[in-house]
Protein backbone atom coordinates (compact mmCIF):
# COMPACT_ATOMS: atom_id res chain seq x y z
CA UNK A 1 0.00 0.00 0.00
CA UNK A 2 1.27 3.79 -0.60
CA UNK A 3 1.64 6.21 1.74
CA UNK A 4 -0.42 8.99 1.34
CA UNK A 5 0.87 11.34 4.38
CA UNK A 6 4.19 9.74 5.35
CA UNK A 7 6.97 11.35 4.00
CA UNK A 8 10.91 9.76 4.30
CA UNK A 9 10.76 11.41 7.71
CA UNK A 10 7.49 11.94 9.13
CA UNK A 11 4.58 14.30 7.92
CA UNK A 12 5.96 17.89 7.09
CA UNK A 13 4.13 21.08 4.99
CA UNK A 14 3.77 24.45 5.10
CA UNK A 15 1.42 25.32 8.11
CA UNK A 16 -2.37 26.03 7.24
CA UNK A 17 -2.35 23.92 4.31
CA UNK A 18 -3.28 20.05 4.32
CA UNK A 19 -1.79 18.48 6.27
CA UNK A 20 -0.32 20.33 8.36
CA UNK A 21 -3.70 21.73 9.83
CA UNK A 22 -4.95 21.39 13.27
CA UNK A 23 -7.74 19.46 12.24
CA UNK A 24 -5.77 16.66 10.91
CA UNK A 25 -3.32 16.71 13.36
CA UNK A 26 -5.80 16.14 15.67
CA UNK A 27 -6.86 13.22 13.85
CA UNK A 28 -3.86 11.97 13.62
CA UNK A 29 -3.18 12.06 17.11
CA UNK A 30 -6.16 10.21 17.55
CA UNK A 31 -5.34 7.32 14.65
CA UNK A 32 -1.77 7.09 16.52
CA UNK A 33 -3.22 6.22 19.58
CA UNK A 34 -6.03 3.81 18.08
CA UNK A 35 -2.85 1.83 16.69
CA UNK A 36 -1.13 2.09 20.57
CA UNK A 37 -4.17 1.10 22.18
CA UNK A 38 -3.98 -2.29 19.82
CA UNK A 39 -0.90 -3.60 21.84
CA UNK A 40 -0.87 -1.43 24.91
CA UNK A 41 -4.20 -0.85 27.35
CA UNK A 42 -2.85 2.65 28.89
CA UNK A 43 0.04 4.20 26.42
CA UNK A 44 2.12 6.83 27.35
CA UNK A 45 3.95 9.88 24.83
CA UNK A 46 5.92 12.15 25.28
CA UNK A 47 5.82 15.29 22.60
CA UNK A 48 8.64 17.80 22.26
CA UNK A 49 8.95 20.81 19.56
CA UNK A 50 10.86 23.38 18.20
CA UNK A 51 10.35 27.11 18.53
CA UNK A 52 7.90 27.59 15.61
CA UNK A 53 5.40 30.16 16.53
CA UNK A 54 3.02 27.26 15.36
CA UNK A 55 4.20 24.88 17.49
CA UNK A 56 1.81 25.86 19.92
CA UNK A 57 -1.12 25.44 17.95
CA UNK A 58 -0.33 21.92 16.81
CA UNK A 59 1.04 20.89 20.04
CA UNK A 60 -2.89 21.86 21.52
CA UNK A 61 -3.97 19.53 19.02
CA UNK A 62 -1.58 16.47 19.41
CA UNK A 63 -2.30 16.72 22.93
CA UNK A 64 -6.55 16.51 22.44
CA UNK A 65 -5.97 14.07 19.79
CA UNK A 66 -3.52 11.54 22.11
CA UNK A 67 -6.24 12.06 25.05
CA UNK A 68 -9.24 11.66 22.85
CA UNK A 69 -8.19 8.17 22.08
CA UNK A 70 -7.07 7.15 25.62
CA UNK A 71 -3.10 7.63 25.66
CA UNK A 72 -1.50 9.89 28.53
CA UNK A 73 0.57 12.76 27.03
CA UNK A 74 3.72 14.06 28.37
CA UNK A 75 4.88 17.48 27.31
CA UNK A 76 8.43 17.88 26.96
CA UNK A 77 8.68 21.90 25.56
CA UNK A 78 11.66 22.91 23.45
CA UNK A 79 13.64 20.25 23.36
CA UNK A 80 15.79 18.98 20.05
CA UNK A 81 14.69 15.75 17.94
CA UNK A 82 17.26 13.53 19.39
CA UNK A 83 16.65 14.90 22.80
CA UNK A 84 12.89 13.80 22.50
CA UNK A 85 14.07 10.19 21.08
CA UNK A 86 16.57 9.54 24.12
CA UNK A 87 13.65 10.70 26.85
CA UNK A 88 11.40 7.94 24.93
CA UNK A 89 13.86 5.49 25.74
CA UNK A 90 14.74 6.57 29.17
CA UNK A 91 11.27 7.25 30.59
CA UNK A 92 10.03 4.04 28.85
CA UNK A 93 7.11 6.03 26.93
CA UNK A 94 5.43 4.47 24.49
CA UNK A 95 6.41 7.10 21.75
CA UNK A 96 7.69 10.09 20.70
CA UNK A 97 6.07 12.67 19.37
CA UNK A 98 8.35 15.66 17.23
CA UNK A 99 6.52 19.09 15.94
CA UNK A 100 10.08 20.09 13.54
CA UNK A 101 10.13 20.86 10.35
CA UNK A 102 13.92 20.44 11.07
CA UNK A 103 16.17 22.68 8.63
CA UNK A 104 13.15 24.70 6.93
CA UNK A 105 11.82 28.09 7.30
CA UNK A 106 8.81 28.99 10.16
CA UNK A 107 6.00 28.74 7.74
CA UNK A 108 6.62 24.83 7.87
CA UNK A 109 5.95 22.55 10.47
CA UNK A 110 6.01 18.51 10.61
CA UNK A 111 5.22 15.65 12.70
CA UNK A 112 7.83 13.06 13.58
CA UNK A 113 7.56 9.44 15.67
CA UNK A 114 9.97 7.55 18.08
CA UNK A 115 9.53 4.05 18.74
CA UNK A 116 9.53 3.42 22.15
CA UNK A 117 13.33 2.53 22.09
CA UNK A 118 13.97 5.88 20.51
CA UNK A 119 14.23 4.84 17.03
CA UNK A 120 12.61 5.99 14.26
CA UNK A 121 9.18 3.81 12.86
CA UNK A 122 9.18 1.28 10.40
CA UNK A 123 6.90 1.63 7.36
CA UNK A 124 4.43 -1.07 8.44
CA UNK A 125 3.60 0.82 11.02
CA UNK A 126 2.87 4.05 9.51
CA UNK A 127 0.79 2.14 7.09
CA UNK A 128 -1.33 1.35 10.16
CA UNK A 129 -1.35 4.31 11.11
CA UNK A 130 -2.52 5.71 7.32
CA UNK A 131 -5.24 2.63 7.35
CA UNK A 132 -7.03 4.17 10.77
CA UNK A 133 -7.07 7.63 9.77
CA UNK A 134 -9.13 6.01 6.74
CA UNK A 135 -11.74 4.98 9.35
CA UNK A 136 -14.12 6.96 12.14
CA UNK A 137 -12.64 7.89 15.12
CA UNK A 138 -13.51 5.56 18.41
CA UNK A 139 -13.61 8.42 21.00
CA UNK A 140 -13.01 7.01 24.53
CA UNK A 141 -15.96 7.03 27.34
CA UNK A 142 -14.92 10.20 29.52
CA UNK A 143 -13.74 7.92 32.41
CA UNK A 144 -11.33 6.26 30.10
CA UNK A 145 -9.22 9.92 28.41
CA UNK A 146 -5.75 10.76 28.50
CA UNK A 147 -4.08 12.80 30.73
CA UNK A 148 -1.23 15.43 30.31
CA UNK A 149 1.24 17.01 32.89
CA UNK A 150 4.65 18.27 31.75
CA UNK A 151 7.97 17.63 32.63
CA UNK A 152 9.57 20.36 33.76
CA UNK A 153 13.66 19.21 33.95
CA UNK A 154 13.39 18.02 30.03
CA UNK A 155 15.85 19.95 29.55
CA UNK A 156 18.94 19.53 32.14
CA UNK A 157 17.93 15.66 31.47
CA UNK A 158 19.21 15.68 28.04
CA UNK A 159 22.25 17.94 28.90
CA UNK A 160 23.43 15.36 31.14
CA UNK A 161 23.01 12.64 28.37
CA UNK A 162 24.82 14.85 25.72
CA UNK A 163 27.76 15.35 28.41
CA UNK A 164 28.17 11.51 29.23
CA UNK A 165 29.24 10.60 25.35
CA UNK A 166 32.04 12.77 25.98
CA UNK A 167 34.97 11.44 27.35
CA UNK A 168 35.14 11.40 31.24
CA UNK A 169 39.32 12.09 31.08
CA UNK A 170 38.71 14.93 29.03
CA UNK A 171 37.81 18.49 29.26
CA UNK A 172 36.79 21.84 26.72
CA UNK A 173 38.96 24.08 29.05
CA UNK A 174 40.88 26.43 27.91
CA UNK A 175 38.64 26.46 24.21
CA UNK A 176 36.62 29.27 22.74
CA UNK A 177 33.34 27.70 20.47
CA UNK A 178 30.90 29.38 19.29
CA UNK A 179 27.59 27.92 19.23
CA UNK A 180 25.13 28.37 16.73
CA UNK A 181 21.96 27.50 17.67
CA UNK A 182 20.02 28.26 14.52
CA UNK A 183 17.35 30.28 16.67
CA UNK A 184 15.72 26.65 16.96
CA UNK A 185 15.03 23.87 19.54
CA UNK A 186 18.84 23.83 20.73
CA UNK A 187 19.12 27.33 21.85
CA UNK A 188 18.96 27.29 25.76
CA UNK A 189 20.90 23.54 25.41
CA UNK A 190 23.25 23.78 23.49
CA UNK A 191 25.17 26.99 24.83
CA UNK A 192 24.91 24.75 28.28
CA UNK A 193 26.70 21.56 27.10
CA UNK A 194 29.52 22.43 25.78
CA UNK A 195 29.96 25.47 28.82
CA UNK A 196 29.39 22.50 31.67
CA UNK A 197 32.40 20.58 29.98
CA UNK A 198 34.41 23.64 30.34
CA UNK A 199 34.11 25.58 27.49
CA UNK A 200 34.34 29.09 26.79
CA UNK A 201 31.05 29.52 24.70
CA UNK A 202 30.19 32.35 22.39
CA UNK A 203 26.45 31.78 21.69
CA UNK A 204 24.79 32.93 18.50
CA UNK A 205 21.42 31.75 16.94
CA UNK A 206 20.24 31.42 20.31
CA UNK A 207 17.13 34.27 20.91
CA UNK A 208 14.15 32.45 19.19
CA UNK A 209 10.97 34.78 18.09
CA UNK A 210 8.87 31.71 16.61
CA UNK A 211 9.68 33.11 13.18
CA UNK A 212 13.54 33.44 12.88
CA UNK A 213 14.17 29.52 13.48
CA UNK A 214 16.72 29.03 10.48
CA UNK A 215 16.96 32.40 9.30
CA UNK A 216 20.68 33.11 8.34
CA UNK A 217 22.02 31.09 11.07
CA UNK A 218 22.31 27.82 11.63
CA UNK A 219 23.74 24.75 9.94
CA UNK A 220 22.22 25.66 6.82
CA UNK A 221 23.37 29.64 6.62
CA UNK A 222 27.03 28.60 8.20
CA UNK A 223 28.51 31.79 7.13
CA UNK A 224 27.16 33.53 10.26
CA UNK A 225 28.85 30.88 12.61
CA UNK A 226 32.25 31.70 10.30
CA UNK A 227 31.97 35.38 10.84
CA UNK A 228 31.71 34.89 14.57
CA UNK A 229 34.30 32.60 14.41
CA UNK A 230 36.55 35.15 13.00
CA UNK A 231 35.30 37.91 15.27
CA UNK A 232 35.88 36.38 18.91
CA UNK A 233 38.81 34.54 17.56
CA UNK A 234 37.28 31.39 18.57
CA UNK A 235 39.37 27.91 18.35
CA UNK A 236 36.00 25.85 17.28
CA UNK A 237 32.66 27.25 15.57
CA UNK A 238 29.48 24.48 16.06
CA UNK A 239 26.45 25.02 13.82
CA UNK A 240 23.50 23.20 14.27
CA UNK A 241 19.92 23.33 12.45
CA UNK A 242 16.14 24.08 13.75
CA UNK A 243 15.85 20.36 15.64
CA UNK A 244 19.71 20.07 16.04
CA UNK A 245 19.76 16.87 14.29
CA UNK A 246 22.15 18.56 11.76
CA UNK A 247 25.64 19.74 11.73
CA UNK A 248 28.47 21.80 10.71
CA UNK A 249 31.40 22.88 12.40
CA UNK A 250 34.46 25.60 11.80
CA UNK A 251 38.04 25.70 12.71
CA UNK A 252 40.12 28.83 13.88
CA UNK A 253 40.48 29.94 10.46
CA UNK A 254 36.97 29.93 9.43
CA UNK A 255 37.58 26.77 7.42
CA UNK A 256 34.02 25.19 7.21
CA UNK A 257 34.03 21.01 7.61
CA UNK A 258 30.95 19.44 5.75
CA UNK A 259 29.33 16.19 7.43
CA UNK A 260 31.75 13.51 5.23
CA UNK A 261 34.82 15.30 6.81
CA UNK A 262 33.33 15.24 10.11
CA UNK A 263 32.34 11.44 9.66
CA UNK A 264 36.05 10.70 9.21
CA UNK A 265 37.45 12.55 11.69
CA UNK A 266 34.58 10.75 13.91
CA UNK A 267 36.14 7.26 12.52
CA UNK A 268 39.35 8.51 13.35
CA UNK A 269 38.55 9.10 17.31
CA UNK A 270 37.57 5.57 17.37
CA UNK A 271 40.69 4.16 15.70
CA UNK A 272 42.98 6.30 18.01
CA UNK A 273 41.06 5.07 20.96
CA UNK A 274 42.33 0.93 19.69
CA UNK A 275 38.70 0.58 19.08
CA UNK A 276 37.80 -2.18 16.13
CA UNK A 277 35.68 -0.23 13.21
CA UNK A 278 34.80 -2.57 10.41
CA UNK A 279 33.09 -0.12 8.49
CA UNK A 280 31.35 3.04 7.75
CA UNK A 281 27.80 3.82 6.02
CA UNK A 282 27.97 7.26 3.90
CA UNK A 283 25.58 7.85 0.74
CA UNK A 284 25.69 8.14 -2.91
CA UNK A 285 27.10 11.34 -2.43
CA UNK A 286 29.66 10.92 0.02
CA UNK A 287 33.19 12.56 -1.39
CA UNK A 288 35.36 10.05 -3.09
CA UNK A 289 38.50 11.30 -0.86
CA UNK A 290 36.87 10.26 2.44
CA UNK A 291 36.16 7.03 1.01
CA UNK A 292 39.85 6.38 0.03
CA UNK A 293 41.29 7.75 3.12
CA UNK A 294 39.19 5.03 4.87
CA UNK A 295 39.70 2.11 3.13
CA UNK A 296 43.65 3.30 3.44
CA UNK A 297 43.12 2.63 6.71
CA UNK A 298 41.60 -0.41 6.37
CA UNK A 299 37.89 0.43 7.00
CA UNK A 300 35.28 -0.62 4.73
CA UNK A 301 33.06 1.83 3.24
CA UNK A 302 29.39 1.34 2.13
CA UNK A 303 27.29 3.79 0.36
CA UNK A 304 23.50 4.12 0.91
CA UNK A 305 20.65 6.09 -0.58
CA UNK A 306 20.77 9.31 -0.30
CA UNK A 307 18.56 10.09 3.53
CA UNK A 308 19.66 9.73 7.29
CA UNK A 309 16.96 6.97 7.19
CA UNK A 310 18.92 4.64 4.54
CA UNK A 311 22.02 5.26 6.45
CA UNK A 312 20.24 4.25 9.41
CA UNK A 313 18.98 0.81 8.25
CA UNK A 314 22.51 -0.04 6.31
CA UNK A 315 24.10 0.65 10.05
CA UNK A 316 21.87 -1.73 11.07
CA UNK A 317 21.95 -4.22 8.42
CA UNK A 318 25.26 -4.84 9.19
CA UNK A 319 25.99 -3.74 13.16
CA UNK A 320 28.45 -1.04 12.56
CA UNK A 321 27.89 2.14 14.74
CA UNK A 322 29.54 5.13 12.40
CA UNK A 323 27.53 7.12 9.72
CA UNK A 324 26.21 10.24 7.84
CA UNK A 325 26.00 12.49 5.26
CA UNK A 326 27.72 15.59 3.90
CA UNK A 327 24.79 17.68 4.91
CA UNK A 328 25.76 16.90 8.38
CA UNK A 329 23.08 14.03 9.74
CA UNK A 330 25.83 11.92 11.46
CA UNK A 331 25.10 8.85 13.55
CA UNK A 332 27.36 7.01 16.20
CA UNK A 333 24.90 4.11 17.43
CA UNK A 334 26.86 3.16 20.20
CA UNK A 335 25.99 7.00 21.44
CA UNK A 336 22.70 7.41 20.36
CA UNK A 337 19.63 5.65 18.58
CA UNK A 338 19.17 8.91 15.75
CA UNK A 339 21.21 11.32 14.64
CA UNK A 340 22.13 13.99 17.06
CA UNK A 341 24.05 17.19 16.39
CA UNK A 342 25.06 18.29 19.89
CA UNK A 343 26.54 14.62 20.20
CA UNK A 344 28.50 14.51 16.72
CA UNK A 345 29.95 17.87 17.81
CA UNK A 346 31.71 16.34 21.32
CA UNK A 347 32.45 13.18 19.19
CA UNK A 348 34.50 15.68 16.97
CA UNK A 349 35.95 17.76 19.27
CA UNK A 350 36.82 14.20 21.52
CA UNK A 351 39.32 13.71 18.60
CA UNK A 352 40.45 17.15 18.65
CA UNK A 353 41.26 17.22 22.13
CA UNK A 354 42.42 13.71 22.30
CA UNK A 355 45.27 14.22 19.65
CA UNK A 356 46.10 17.09 20.08
CA UNK A 357 45.51 18.60 16.65
CA UNK A 358 43.12 20.74 14.68
CA UNK A 359 40.35 19.71 12.46
CA UNK A 360 42.83 20.72 9.26
CA UNK A 361 45.88 18.71 10.92
CA UNK A 362 43.98 15.66 11.11
CA UNK A 363 42.25 16.14 7.89
CA UNK A 364 45.89 17.15 5.97
CA UNK A 365 45.69 13.56 4.05
CA UNK A 366 42.07 14.20 2.90
CA UNK A 367 41.73 16.96 0.06
CA UNK A 368 37.87 16.06 -1.52
CA UNK A 369 37.72 15.73 -4.66
CA UNK A 370 35.51 18.49 -6.47
CA UNK A 371 31.94 17.64 -7.18
CA UNK A 372 30.00 18.89 -10.22
CA UNK A 373 26.18 18.32 -10.27
CA UNK A 374 24.15 19.26 -13.05
CA UNK A 375 20.45 18.88 -13.28
CA UNK A 376 18.88 17.94 -16.79
CA UNK A 377 15.00 18.61 -17.21
CA UNK A 378 13.27 16.11 -19.31
CA UNK A 379 10.00 16.05 -21.42
CA UNK A 380 7.37 13.98 -19.10
CA UNK A 381 7.67 10.39 -19.99
CA UNK A 382 11.29 10.51 -21.17
CA UNK A 383 12.87 7.29 -20.41
CA UNK A 384 16.31 8.17 -20.00
CA UNK A 385 17.09 4.75 -18.60
CA UNK A 386 17.50 3.83 -22.20
CA UNK A 387 19.30 6.43 -23.76
CA UNK A 388 22.20 4.59 -25.69
CA UNK A 389 24.11 7.58 -26.09
CA UNK A 390 24.26 8.85 -22.33
CA UNK A 391 25.22 4.84 -21.30
CA UNK A 392 28.34 5.09 -23.96
CA UNK A 393 29.51 8.61 -22.77
CA UNK A 394 29.14 7.42 -19.00
CA UNK A 395 31.06 4.16 -19.81
CA UNK A 396 33.95 6.83 -21.72
CA UNK A 397 33.90 8.98 -18.41
CA UNK A 398 34.13 6.31 -16.28
CA UNK A 399 37.44 4.68 -18.39
CA UNK A 400 38.60 8.36 -18.64
CA UNK A 401 38.14 8.86 -14.66
CA UNK A 402 39.33 5.48 -13.67
CA UNK A 403 40.39 5.41 -9.93
CA UNK A 404 39.92 8.82 -9.89
CA UNK A 405 36.80 9.52 -9.73
CA UNK A 406 33.34 8.52 -10.46
CA UNK A 407 29.78 8.99 -12.00
CA UNK A 408 26.43 9.32 -10.30
CA UNK A 409 23.13 9.79 -12.12
CA UNK A 410 19.60 9.61 -10.86
CA UNK A 411 16.47 11.00 -10.95
CA UNK A 412 14.64 13.56 -9.08
CA UNK A 413 12.04 12.11 -6.83
CA UNK A 414 9.94 15.15 -7.31
CA UNK A 415 10.59 17.21 -10.56
CA UNK A 416 11.17 15.63 -14.04
CA UNK A 417 15.00 15.87 -14.01
CA UNK A 418 17.76 14.21 -13.87
CA UNK A 419 20.67 14.63 -11.71
CA UNK A 420 24.10 14.05 -13.11
CA UNK A 421 27.35 14.07 -11.14
CA UNK A 422 30.85 13.47 -11.24
CA UNK A 423 33.84 13.84 -9.36
CA UNK A 424 37.33 13.79 -9.65
CA UNK A 425 40.40 14.97 -8.39
CA UNK A 426 39.97 18.04 -11.15
CA UNK A 427 37.36 20.55 -10.56
CA UNK A 428 38.18 21.47 -14.57
CA UNK A 429 37.77 17.99 -15.41
CA UNK A 430 34.61 17.21 -13.68
CA UNK A 431 32.69 20.03 -15.14
CA UNK A 432 33.79 18.33 -18.51
CA UNK A 433 33.34 15.04 -18.00
CA UNK A 434 29.96 16.42 -15.80
CA UNK A 435 28.14 18.45 -19.64
CA UNK A 436 29.12 15.77 -21.75
CA UNK A 437 27.21 13.34 -20.33
CA UNK A 438 24.57 16.01 -19.86
CA UNK A 439 24.39 17.05 -23.37
CA UNK A 440 23.37 13.56 -24.08
CA UNK A 441 20.19 14.02 -22.24
CA UNK A 442 19.14 17.13 -23.72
Amino acid sequence: MKREYFGTDGIRGTVGQAPITPDFVLRLAHSVGQVLRKTEARPVVLIGKDTRISGYMLESALESGFNSAGVDVVLLGPLPTPGVAYLTRAQRASLGVVISASHNAFEDNGIKFFSAQGTKLPDPWELDVEAALRTPPQWVQSSALGKTRRLDDAAGRYIEFCKSTFAYDLTLKGLKIVVDGAHGAAYQIAPKVFHELGADVIAIGCAPDGLNINHQVGATHPEALVAAVKEHQADFGVALDGDADRLQMVDAQGRLFNGDELLYLMACDRMQSGEELSGVVGTLMTNMAVELALKARGVEVVRAKVGDRYVLEALHERGWILGGEGSGHLLALDKHTTGDGLISALQVLQTCVRAGKTMAELLSDVTLFPQTLLNVRLRPGTDWQANVALQEQTKAVEKELGQSGRVLIRASGTEPLVRVMVEARDAEQALRCAQRIADTLQ
